[in-house]
């Protein structure tokens, strides 16, 4: 999987460091949702069952560098029941 350089970095913050790599993955393989932003990045995301929570991954125009990944809070559709 390739990153960018800022993905890198903030990925060692303590809420970032807790999100596994098969996470992001499986978010970008099998996303509940994605839209392409005005810039061209990509949005994707997918509600991980481990945690309980919604993971967003954002990836560059190529649609597979990773430029950022997090827990999004307000992002309720696609949430399994």
């Amino acid at each position: 999987m390739k990153y960018t350089q800022y993905f890198s970095l903030i990925k060692q913050r303590p809420d970032r460091a807790i999100i596994k790599d098969e996470w992001i993955l499986d978010t970008i393989n099998k996303p509940v949702k994605t839209e392409v932003q005005s810039d061209g990045r990509v949005r994707k995301w997918k509600f991980i069952e481990e945690v309980g929570r919604c993971l967003r991954v954002i990836l560059l125009e190529d649609g597979e560098t990773v430029h950022n990944a997090f827990f999004d809070r307000n992002f309720k559709e696609g949430k399994e029941k």
